[in-house]
């Protein structure tokens, strides 16, 4: 077997993960297909558990491998699915415009965020199947921005169908995570700075000095 090469590097420069949450039936599935495979099928079935796609992305002048995991909305999955939440570095909450139930299920959806993700996961509000008209769209869009207003969250209509702003929600999504891995990198930079210069934060002041100055303020 040959040994690994010296000096390899990946061909990106970040990885970020991404979990899809929301009600069954949503088109969570959808979404992921079309954003990873440019494809679409009427006929797609449920998913059980969770599925798992990788796909690479230019966002912010770096390459940014978004690892994409889909889970399922049934009831019957939550402990599984739950799991996943912790390590996410971003979450897309998918609803369905000609859904009222799964409209409503948002507060829900946010509640098992807060319980189980970290506390400042990325998050986006997915408002699909937006290429549908007349009386078959049951939530407005007036609607949905009051709704994310008051959870300070960022909405984006998209349809699976068409492909409208699939790519959209997706970049937006691999930016907010990146800039959340960015902020976390220059926190432990900042930490690991300290203990290099031999600052003792919980120490300083203890001696009654405090003006030796440079302290972080």
């Amino acid at each position: 077997m040959a040994a690994p090469t010296r000096g390899y590097k990946p061909s990106y420069d970040e990885t970020v993960k991404i979990l899809l949450i929301g009600e069954s039936s949503v088109g969570k599935s959808s979404l992921l297909i079309r954003f990873a495979d440019d494809s679409f099928s009427p006929e797609l079935l449920s998913t059980v558990g969770i599925d798992y796609k990788i796909k690479t992305l230019e966002i912010n002048g770096k390459r940014v491998k978004m690892e994409i995991w889909d889970t399922a909305g049934q009831e019957r999955f939550r402990t599984i699915t739950t799991a996943y939440y912790r390590g996410a570095t971003g979450i897309m909450l998918v609803y369905d415009v000609t859904s009222e139930k799964s409209f409503k299920q948002i507060n829900e959806w946010l509640k098992l965020i807060d319980k189980h993700a970290s506390e400042n996961v990325a998050k986006v509000l997915v408002a699909n199947k937006c290429d549908v008209s007349g009386d078959r769209r049951v939530v407005s869009k007036e609607r949905v921005d009051a709704q994310a207003a008051e959870f300070g969250l960022t909405c984006i209509e998209t349809s699976a169908l068409s492909g409208f702003n699939v790519e959209e929600v997706f970049k937006e999504m691999g930016k907010m995570a990146l800039n959340r891995v960015e902020a976390e990198k220059r926190e432990l930079q900042q930490e690991r700075a300290k203990r290099d210069n031999g600052v003792d934060i919980n120490a300083y002041g203890k001696s009654g000095g405090g003006g030796g100055g440079g302290c972080c303020k």
